[in-house]
């Protein structure tokens, strides 16, 4: 059975880093797009940032130059080095992987994050 672990989430000051994990019980992962997905209480799910089996990225607008997201396909996790956080990046963040040309869509639990003096 496919489980998707984050962990790194917690409560930190506008400013603050913090850095999510997302662990992968998945055969073959570095064939997978992985994503972070948030959503913010009363807001649609958003894709914060996503990388390739090649390793490109991208990112949302609104995190870009403050996120990174980075994959270790030696240990099947991926990464998202969050910095400079502010209070609208409050949300539950989830991992994300995807088989591309398959049905292979798979979500973690989520992981709370919370930006507040």
């Amino acid at each position: 059975q496919v489980q998707l672990v984050e962990s790194g989430g917690g409560l930190v000051q506008p400013g603050g880093s913090l850095r999510l994990s997302c662990a992968a019980s998945v055969k073959l992962f570095s064939l997978y797009v992985m994503g972070w997905y948030r959503q913010a209480p009363g807001k649609e799910r958003e894709l914060v940032a996503s990388i390739t089996s090649g390793s490109s990225t991208s990112y949302v607008d609104s995190v870009k130059g403050r996120f990174t997201i980075s994959r270790d396909n030696a240990k099947n996790t991926v990464y998202l080095q969050m910095n400079s956080l502010k209070p609208e990046d409050t949300a539950v963040y989830y991992c994300n992987a995807k088989l591309v040309l398959s049905a292979s869509n798979y979500w973690g639990q989520g992981t709370q994050v919370t930006v507040s003096s």
